[in-house]
C-alpha cells in the first residue's frame, strides 16, 4: 500500500449513507461494451457503490480497497467477493478480468503502476471504464449559488491535490488504451437539506478544512442555506453530470 493517500476511512460511515448512487443506465451501457460478462473489477471500491450494480450484470465482482473502513462499509451481495489491496498491486490473476471500473477515484491512484496492473488482468479487448462527478447542481438558484460557493470558495483550498482532475471530467490524465466513445450520463436525486449536509460531511475536503480550522464549516452553511430552502424537509432536485471514459485492452 505504499503510497495510498487515505482521505476517505474517517469519513466511511457517511459516505456510504450520504454518497449519490450512480444511473443504471451506465451499467447497461458498460455490459453491452463488455464481451464477456465473467467477472469484472471495481478497484478503489470505497463502500461498493458501483460495485453491487456491477453485480447485476456480471457472473461475478471483485472489489478491491486499500481502506479496510470503506470495505467495512460496503454493501454485500453473492457474487461479490471485497478485499483489501491497492490498485497497483490487486492480487487477481492475468488475463482475468473483462471488465475494470474505477468510480470518482482515478486521480488518487498511481497511474503508471495502475495502468500495468490493468494490462495484467484484463482479457484482451477488455474494458477499462472510469467516472467522475464534480460539484452539485441544486434546483433553486439562491440555493445553488451558496452550494457552488461553498464547493469552490470556502471547502476548495481544502481539497487534496488531484481534486483538480476531477474538475475537468480527467481530460489531462493520461489513458493509455483504445478510447470508446460514450453517451452521457448524470445523477440525479431529490434530496431535503438534511441530506445534502450529510453529502458535504462525507467531503474529504470539509474534514481537511475542519482539521485546518479547528472547527466544522457546516453549521454555518446550513444556517445560510436554511434562509433560502424553504422548508427544510421538503427535497430539491440535486444533479451531478457524469464524466465517463472508457478504454478497450487491444
Amino acid at each position: 500500500m505504499n503510497g495510498f493517500r487515505d482521505h476517505f476511512s474517517t469519513v466511511a460511515a457517511r459516505y456510504a449513507a450520504f454518497r449519490p448512487h450512480y444511473p443504471k443506465g451506465l451499467f447497461q451501457f458498460l455490459a453491452t461494451i463488455t464481451p464477456a460478462k465473467i467477472l469484472a473489477w471495481d478497484c478503489a471500491c470505497g463502500n461498493g457503490q458501483a460495485t453491487v450494480d456491477l453485480a447485476d450484470h456480471f457472473e461475478g465482482v471483485i472489489g478491491t480497497d486499500a481502506s479496510a473502513q470503506q470495505i467495512g462499509a460496503a454493501d454485500l451481495r453473492s457474487n461479490i467477493e471485497y478485499r483489501m489491496a491497492p490498485a497497483e498491486n490487486s492480487g487477481l490473476d492475468k488475463n482475468s478480468v473483462d471488465l475494470v471500473t474505477v468510480a470518482q477515484a482515478l486521480h488518487w491512484l498511481p497511474l503508471d503502476s495502475f495502468y500495468e496492473e490493468v494490462r495484467r488482468v484484463l482479457k484482451t479487448k477488455g474494458i477499462l471504464a472510469v467516472w467522475s462527478y464534480g460539484a452539485a447542481q441544486v434546483e433553486g438558484d439562491a440555493v445553488d449559488e451558496l452550494v457552488q460557493d461553498f464547493h469552490y470558495n470556502r471547502i476548495g483550498p481544502h481539497w487534496p491535490p488531484g481534486r483538480e482532475h476531477v474538475e475537468e471530467g480527467y481530460k489531462s490524465l493520461p489513458f493509455p488504451f483504445s478510447e470508446i466513445t460514450t453517451p452521457p450520463f448524470e445523477m440525479t436525486l431529490r434530496w431535503t437539506l438534511d441530506q445534502l449536509i450529510g453529502y458535504f460531511s462525507s467531503w474529504s475536503g470539509t474534514k481537511r478544512y475542519t482539521d485546518a480550522l479547528g472547527k466544522s464549516p457546516l453549521p454555518q452553511i446550513e444556517a445560510e442555506m436554511l434562509a433560502v430552502w424553504g422548508d427544510p424537509s421538503v427535497p430539491r432536485t440535486i444533479r451531478w453530470p457524469l464524466n465517463l471514459r472508457c478504454g478497450r485492452n487491444d
